[in-house]
């Protein structure tokens, strides 16, 4: 005696494989083949460029933002001894006993003629509750680099704000008010 779902069962594993098959020759098939073509500079994201850092003081914490176009790429906060010029290795003439380099990857302060489109600061010195200065000590090879002067110890936190796209580094401190 047949079984009653056999035969369904045989047009269903027919129609799976004829889906299948038609699919996996779809997808070898070149993208011209299909009427698409795509340069690259379409399928890669561009990278995101640096145009200004700002800060701010508030009662409990010190701000600094790092604003951006496109999206925000992966961002590194790391205590460092010193500040240096990234190329040149220069010290970066910012007093402050404790450091913290922000360094953006992958990421410009320069268009593709080579003209920066960064208008911020590249060394700005304040009196901040924390914060004592910040400069921009790097554009070089996909990595934009910020360096953060301090007097004590900078205990901070990171996150990232959309819409307009930005990066923030916040340094807390005693209430101010």
């Amino acid at each position: 005696m047949i079984h009653p779902l056999r035969p369904h069962r045989r047009r269903i594993v027919a129609l799976a494989s004829g889906i299948l098959l038609t699919a996996g020759l779809s997808l070898a098939a070149p993208a011209s083949a299909a009427g698409i073509t795509a340069t690259r500079a379409e399928t890669q994201p561009q990278t995101p460029l640096v145009v200004n850092a700002r800060w701010g003081g508030h009662a409990t914490y010190d701000r600094i933002v790092i604003d951006l176009q496109g999206f925000v790429p992966g961002v590194t906060v790391t205590a460092v001894p010193r500040l240096i010029q990234d190329g040149s290795g220069k010290p970066v003439p910012l007093a402050g006993n404790y450091f913290l380099e922000i360094r953006l990857n992958p990421a410009a302060a320069h268009n593709d003629a080579g003209e920066s489109v960064y208008h911020g600061p590249t060394l700005q010195k304040f009196y901040l509750s924390k914060l004592k200065g910040l400069a921009k000590t790097g554009d070089f090879e996909g990595y934009v680099t910020f360096g953060a002067a301090f007097d004590t110890v900078p205990y901070y936190r990171t996150f990232a704000l959309h819409s307009p796209e930005r990066f923030v580094v916040d340094i807390a401190h005693a209430n101010q008010c």
